[in-house]
């Protein structure tokens, strides 16, 4: 559940209109979209920055995961996705895994990956556990109702994901395909879209970590 009705106008007042919502399966051309450039970061400065919603799902194991709390102090790479797709997801999540693979403790260790389901009817708790364990244990995948989870996205300046009728009662989910990166602030100045991977993160996850976001 949500703890504050200041997400209304959040989700008003961000608007993230340079990344569009993609098919997994389909092409993301957000790369050609960034709305700043500094020298120092590697992933897309978005404007106005995100702000992490003040809100609570469920976890992997089935436990209610309060989001700011659970994160704070760290640097999180929040990625709203699902288990089915076929592509982009799970790209962007064995990149994460292999990027945190390389960087030292003292980075790795203060930075979360939060998987969110945009497919809840599917992602239970127990199918999103069994899925994050192929790329990395520790991270973390929150659902919840349908509800909820749209108006999770919509906190985020995100239109709800929706569906592609695949035929044979099997669909594609269309949503944003690009990862969050809010820092301890819980504040998301970076994203990075579909193509963006390892030398992304290896350069800007220890200035994350180190220094927070510093804009030239």
């Amino acid at each position: 559940m949500y703890k504050s009705a200041r997400f209304a106008a959040l989700a008003l007042g961000v608007l993230i209109t340079a990344f569009a919502l993609t098919a997994c399966g389909g092409d993301d051309d957000s790369n050609d979209n960034n709305s700043g450039d500094d020298a120092s970061y590697m992933g897309a400065i978005v404007a106005p920055p995100i702000e992490m919603p003040d809100a609570v799902l469920l976890d992997e194991e089935g436990e209610k995961f309060d989001l700011q709390k659970e994160t704070e102090g760290y640097v999180t790479l929040l990625y709203v996705g699902y288990t089915h797709c076929p592509d982009i997801c799970p790209t962007h999540l064995y990149e994460m895994s292999e990027a945190l693979k390389k960087l030292p403790d003292d980075v790795s260790s203060k930075v979360k990956v939060v998987f969110v389901t945009a497919d809840p009817e599917r992602d239970s708790p127990e199918v999103l556990k069994g899925y994050l364990e192929t790329f990395d244990e520790n991270f973390v995948g929150l659902t919840g109702p349908r509800d909820l989870m749209d108006d999770f996205q919509v906190a985020l300046g995100l239109q709800p994901a929706s569906r592609t009728d695949l035929g044979g009662g099997n669909y594609a989910v269309n949503h944003a395909a690009y990862v969050m990166a809010f820092t301890t602030d819980h504040i998301a100045y970076l994203v990075y879209p579909s193509g963006m991977g390892q030398a992304e993160w290896l350069n800007d996850l220890p200035l994350l970590v180190k220094k927070g976001y510093e804009p030239k």
